[in-house]
């Protein structure tokens, strides 16, 4: 026997299956989810862009100019970075991570050529420059170092 209340039968069996959750999407939803996929890929490239390089080089930053530790210290990038100490050339390398490296401090890598070149000039002593030719240190000896007889 089967009872019903407003036309929708009651206490049995009903005769249509009940839909808990819609298993097709209207095409609102749908335009909704693929208005959401564009806007993520239109993000990316903005979100990607504000975080720092993963070695630490802002991009924009193609050249400095400062003194530090009394040394006047002056870089240019161009194919590479061309760096100055007291007007005397400091040779840098770039490391397969991104950092850098210098012919002074050569044991160490820094994320960033100034970094690199401010490391330089802390290993310098007073009194000691870096050498025309080749970027490493000239220090002065200061008295007989040579081979003794």
């Amino acid at each position: 026997m089967s009872v019903s209340v407003g036309g929708a039968p009651v206490g049995g069996e009903s005769l249509s299956p009940v839909r808990t959750g819609s298993v097709r999407g209207t095409r609102r939803e749908a335009v909704r989810g693929a208005f959401g996929a564009l806007l993520a890929v239109a993000l990316v490239p903005v979100v990607a862009a504000s975080r720092p390089t993963r070695s630490g080089e802002d991009p924009g930053d193609t050249a400095f100019d400062e003194t530090y530790r009394g040394r006047r210290i002056q870089g240019v990038l161009t194919d590479g970075w061309q760096v100055t100490v007291d007007g005397r050339p400091l040779h840098l390398m770039r490391r397969a991570d991104g950092t850098w490296l210098s012919m002074v401090d050569h044991y160490r890598s820094y994320p960033t050529a100034l970094e690199a070149t401010r490391a330089a000039v802390d290993e310098l002593s007073p009194g000691s420059e870096l050498s025309e030719a080749d970027g490493t240190m000239d220090m002065p000896m200061g008295g007989d170092h040579g081979v003794h007889a």
